[in-house]
């Protein structure tokens, strides 16, 4: 199975993974709309030996089956404020 993926050009670190040939026109109305214009990174050959950041490509070959499509959205970034904060609050 091939693989497409594009980079978001309104979100960053933002990628949709799609079967090759891509068909946009099956993505939801919403998404197509707050992705943007995909850009094309790269296609890759899902084989079995071939291993990926955040997710198995069995995992990957399900969503391209059903729904046909995988959003890969950036990593939550770690909020440093709530580290400093106190752990207790003042108006206790």
């Amino acid at each position: 199975m091939l693989c497409a993926i594009y980079r978001s050009p309104r979100r960053a670190d933002t990628y949709l993974y799609m079967p090759h040939p891509a068909d946009f026109t099956k993505l939801p109305e919403p998404l197509q709309q707050s992705f943007g214009q995909p850009i094309h990174v790269m296609t890759l050959a899902l084989t079995e030996s071939r291993s990926l950041a955040r997710l198995s490509v069995a995992e990957l070959k399900q969503h391209l089956t059903e729904p046909g499509f995988y959003l890969q959205l950036p990593e939550p970034q770690e909020n440093l404020l709530k580290t400093l904060k106190p752990k207790e609050s003042f108006n206790d």
